[in-house]
């Protein structure tokens, strides 16, 4: 199944909109377009209009994407070792007559496969919406507001902002291209990317490649940035147009290996190729090699648990000397059934759904499956700063200009509005004013009337750098408020300039425009610089470049400290620039330094330039700092990172006082007080430039006592470093990113998180999971989200497996009991080792599947992905609950036998009922309620696999009832747990079916032997629950000390950094309350 492809209306012409308007928007100016489409280049469609065209005009898609499959998901319910046991199961009951078993497990196959289909495809219907959600999106401006939304609800008349590394969502008009440059091999062939005019019009006949104002979808854009009026969206783009050239199908078949020149091979090439596509095939089938690294190894263990059913038939078949009667046979048929986990994989695939779903809530959307598993096992968090640890809303705080002051703003939080805010002016740099006091020591307050760009010549010559070497607009709407377009950090100084009366927009656009636009040199990360060349009014042209202060100020050769000269830059004076960045980045703000000169030589618009020609010999101006606050969650959100035993790495841009100064704000860094009791080279290796860093070698690094929790000045480059560093240590790291340069080491991280806001396509492509909201805390909620689901995954295995050795061993040990004639009477028949398999495996493994996190989630290191769910404890678990569930069953079955009874096995129990088999098939009643109770008990008992069923919440004060609130909150566990729980009494009591189909009679003492067994059930389970706590508690004390937990989570984290003759303080390992 599939939505059927769309097609263009016919007679539709290449390179019209949806709606065709008067001529090809190649052929119309962009005011005509913007006409046409009833649209506006600053404001775009207001968000009624957008909707009303989106239900007009469709989705933006080309309709081909394919639906969940009905066949596929049919096939899957069979092509699995349960459905196939049981098939088998069937064929041999009807092979020897044995209608009733043959029949029941038939009805079981149809119900498990019905069943199993409407589960799977429910989740794979969640999946499928979950994967619209991870679609590439779209920056648009609508009703004046920047936003990000699915590329699908691009509509015509839409405007859209792209840059380098973006994916073109829909068919555009380009205007306000700089540099803009396109590569669109996919639709015309061409190699080479396509630099855009958007002056240009041409005919209405000219070629796609030929259109030079038109930007295509699909198509990456290489260099440069641009808005753009969407004209056509779907099938009507001119790649819609072409779609059906583009669909392709994997071949699923092996290549011939080593062809000699004239094609053909040796024939054992033949032979390996025709044999690998079958095992691929028959792996497919029985899942063996698709799905997730955990799907395929449950599809693994449901094959070997499938070896070990056969194994246990042979068993039983060998202990009635292979004497092939019908009984023996059904016997065998139980025994091999009773291994056999029930929709293991099924069960996998929804709680996956589900926990996908409950990440979407969260702001988390998965792009990779895969992802899910390992994000229980991250033990380090590499994150950028701005946006992500910050709010990413950044306000100009100080500006310092040599020979004229610093200026400082207070009382400033609007970032988009430079009316709020008082202006503060002093005659020294800030390395000597008390910034960190405020007030006066800023110096006095500047009245609105001085608040003049031509107060002074270097007032002016730095503010023009701030206003043109910019690629953000500020604007006044009507109703007075103002709205902005661009960069944060941008936008904070354009807000800067605009206090003193800049405005970009009226600097280069309009009747009034000074300035001119020529060339732009994008921000750069490995030169961090951007440069623009513009044209003044008089004709010369100046360049103006903004960037990081050392790149910077090392293209600077001299300064102007005086209105009417300049002089050379000294070191001394270097040196003073350094200091002044140090006092205004010990604020947290993030310093950048401003350049400009006179440009020599005549240059065009949109020319190529050399960049080492506009960045040297400039003439240093000053510096600003901007201030973006930390989140509100992100401090607590690296606590409880801490306290998860997760490190949190800030990999970022800004100059190491400020990552520095932030880092200890959130928390990622000790305290100043604490840093004191760290060594010297340890706290050396905690904060690292990245020009540091790199130049060490990979041994040089492994030798660092620590890996840098703060790397500034970080390229791309250094992040792959980082990570390839923390594999060298075993760490296992989930690294954020957001360029077009961050790919690589996105692809290398073990969990790769794009941003969903400020990230490109290309980063999100090479992404596992995307932040919809580019917050830290967000990637602290994927990481619980993976760890529950990882406990979620470990519980119902747990009770799966347990279940299964409870009855296999229960069958295996049964053999001893032998009738008159010789023959092993088995205390559970094989109708009932089928229906325990499906009333308590099913719907209670699935309700496990969706149980909440246990309170301590965050409070225990991350998991073992080495181990993966099959840990020692588990291990040790399934054995110990397995026997225990064992020997209450086989008791129940002897106490009423032999303890209550008279030991008659009877003859020919196995097969049917007779007046000697009255107390064997009484007895078999009782086991197969315990063994029903017991696997529905010990699914409850697995919500918690340390804690006790009777206090899972420790801090609650209802000591004898909380168990009943735990079990009523997931109502899904608890109804899965009733309905098996009632539907063993009917099965019991009706006639015909007890006897008959079950093969059992109706019991009433033997309740007493149920009831009283159940309780051994409880204690024997929760004792051993008791010993593991003892048994954990004191290893933990063993391995981290008495004093751990009443230590604060600072002085765990950070404590093995201390020198040892430092002392905790009393404080620090306080009891808490």
């Amino acid at each position: 199944m599939g939505n059927k492809a769309k097609s263009p209306d016919e007679g539709h012409a290449s390179g019209q909109s949806n709606k065709p308007l008067s001529l090809p928007p190649h052929s119309l100016t962009l005011t005509q377009v913007v006409d046409e489409l009833s649209t506006d280049t600053w404001s775009g469609l207001d968000d009624a209009e957008a909707k009303r065209r989106l239900e007009n005009y469709g989705a933006n898609d080309l309709g081909e994407t394919a639906d969940v499959s009905v066949v596929k998901i049919l096939i899957a319910q069979v092509a699995n070792a349960m459905t196939m046991v049981l098939i088998l199961a069937m064929a041999v009951s009807f092979g020897i007559r044995s209608w009733i078993e043959g029949g029941v497990v038939t009805f079981v196959i149809l119900l498990n496969i019905v069943v199993g289909f409407f589960q799977e495809w429910s989740a794979e219907k969640t999946m499928d919406s979950l994967r619209s959600l991870s679609s590439p999106t779209a920056r648009v401006i609508r009703g004046g507001q920047q936003s990000t939304i699915p590329s699908a609800e691009i509509v015509p008349g839409d405007v859209i902002e792209i840059k380098t590394g973006d994916t073109l969502p829909a068919d555009i008009r380009v205007f306000e291209a700089v540099n803009f440059e396109t590569d669109e091999a996919l639709l015309t062939g061409e190699s080479l990317p396509v630099r855009k005019n958007e002056d240009a019009t041409f005919p209405e006949k000219t070629g796609p490649g030929d259109r030079l104002n038109v930007a295509y979808s699909s198509s990456n854009v290489t260099k440069g940035r641009a808005k753009g009026v969407v004209f056509a969206t779907g099938v009507y783009t001119e790649i819609g147009a072409i779609a059906s050239q583009l669909r392709e199908s994997e071949s699923k078949v092996r290549p011939v290996k080593k062809r000699g020149p004239n094609g053909h091979a040796k024939p054992h090439r033949y032979l390996e190729a025709y044999t690998l596509t079958t095992t691929d095939a028959i792996g497919r089938f029985l899942g063996l090699n698709v799905g997730t690294p955990l799907q395929k190894k449950l599809s693994k263990l449901a094959m070997l648990l499938f070896g070990i059913a056969v194994l246990c038939a042979i068993i039983v078949l060998a202990a009635n000397e292979f004497n092939a009667t019908q009984e023996v046979i059904i016997y065998a048929v139980a025994t091999g059934l009773s291994m056999i986990p029930a929709s293991l994989v099924v069960v996998l695939t929804i709680t996956m759904a589900a926990g996908t779903k409950s990440m979407v809530k969260r702001n988390v959307v998965v792009r990779n499956l895969k992802s899910l598993e390992a994000l229980g096992g991250v033990t380090d968090i590499c994150s950028d700063k701005t946006g992500t640890l910050t709010q990413g809303k950044m306000i100009a705080r100080g500006a310092w200009i040599p020979g004229v002051g610093t200026y400082t703003i207070e009382n400033s939080t609007a970032p988009q509005d430079p009316t709020i805010g008082d202006v503060r002016f002093h005659l020294e740099s800030p390395s000597k004013i008390n910034l960190k006091a405020g007030g006066d020591a800023c110096g006095e307050l500047v009245g609105l009337e001085k608040l003049q760009p031509t107060a002074s010549k270097g007032l002016e010559e730095f503010l023009n750098v701030a206003s043109l070497a910019n690629l953000a607009a500020v604007k006044k709407k009507d109703d007075g408020n103002w709205e902005a377009h661009g960069d944060p950090t941008e936008i904070a100084i354009q807000v800067f300039a605009a206090r003193f009366g800049l405005d970009r927009s009226r600097m280069t656009k309009g009747d009034t425009a000074t300035w001119e636009d020529l060339v732009e040199l994008p921000f750069d990360s490995d030169v961090k610089r951007m440069s623009v060349i513009m044209r003044h009014s008089s004709g010369k042209a100046h360049a103006f470049t903004k960037g990081a202060v050392e790149r910077v100020i090392q293209s600077c050769t001299s300064v102007t400290t005086d209105p009417d000269e300049s002089g050379s830059i000294t070191e001394e004076f270097r040196e003073e620039i350094l200091r002044n960045m140090d006092a205004l980045a010990s604020l947290g703000l993030r310093v950048l330094a401003l350049a400009s000169k006179p440009f020599e030589g005549k240059v065009e618009k949109g020319a190529d330039v050399e960049r080492a020609l506009v960045e040297s010999n400039l003439v240093f101006r000053g510096l600003i700092g901007l201030y973006d606050p930390p989140r509100p969650e992100s401090a607590p959100a690296v606590r409880q990172c801490h306290e998860a035993g997760i490190e949190v790495h800030m990999l970022t841009g800004d100059h190491p006082e400020t990552a520095k100064a932030i880092a200890i704000e959130v928390g990622i860094l000790p305290s100043v007080e604490r840093m004191q009791r760290i060594s010297q080279d340890v706290a050396k290796s905690l904060v690292m430039a990245a020009s540091e860093f790199d130049s060490l070698t990979d041994e040089q690094v492994d030798e660092l006592p620590v890996l840098p929790l703060v790397v500034a000045r970080c390229a791309p480059s250094t992040k792959v470093r980082m990570i390839e560093a923390l594999h060298r240590r075993g760490r296992f790291c989930a690294m954020t990113g957001d360029g077009v340069n961050d790919s690589p080491s996105l692809k290398r991280a073990d969990v790769g998180i794009a941003m969903g806001q400020a990230g490109s396509d290309v980063a999100k492509e090479a992404s596992d999971i995307v932040l919809t909201d580019d917050n830290f805390a967000s990637i602290l909620a994927a990481i619980e989200e993976g760890r529950r689901i990882f406990d979620n995954i470990q519980k119902f295995d747990l009770h799966v497996l347990a279940e299964n050795v409870a009855q296999a061993g229960t069958l295996l040990v049964g053999l001893a009991f032998k009738d008159s004639t010789g023959l092993s009477v088995f205390p559970l028949a094989p109708v009932q080792v089928v229906w325990i398999i499906m009333a308590t495996s099913g719907m209670p493994d699935m309700g496990l599947g969706f149980e909440r996190a246990v309170p301590d989630i965050l409070q225990r290191p991350p998991q073992s992905l080495k181990t993966g769910i099959f840990t020692l404890e588990f291990l040790v678990d399934m054995v110990v609950y397995g026997l225990w569930i064992t020997a209450l069953c086989l008791s129940s079955f002897t106490l009423v036998v032999f303890g209550f009874g008279d030991g008659n096995l009877g003859v020919g129990c196995n097969e049917s009922y007779n007046e000697s088999c009255e107390l064997v098939f009484r007895a078999r009643a009782t086991t197969f309620a315990c063994l029903t109770w017991f696997a529905l008990f010990l699914a409850w008992e697995m919500i918690d696999m340390r804690r006790s069923f009777f206090r899972m919440q420790p801090g609650s004060k209802r000591y004898f009832t909380q168990w009943i609130i735990d079990v009523w909150r997931n109502q899904f566990l608890f109804w899965a747990i009733v309905t098996g729980f009632v539907t063993l009494f009917p099965l019991i009591y009706i006639p015909v079916i007890n006897t008959v189909v079950f093969k059992h009679a109706p019991i009433d003492w033997e309740w007493g032997v149920v009831f009283v067994e159940a309780g051994l059930f409880f204690a024997g389970v929760e004792s051993w629950k008791w010993c593991k706590r003892v048994y954990f508690r004191r290893k933990a004390r063993g391995s981290l000390g008495v004093d751990y937990k009443n230590m604060e989570i600072e002085d765990r984290m950070f404590g093995r950094y201390y020198t040892s003759d430092t002392v905790m303080s009393d404080d620090t390992t306080k009891e808490k309350v």
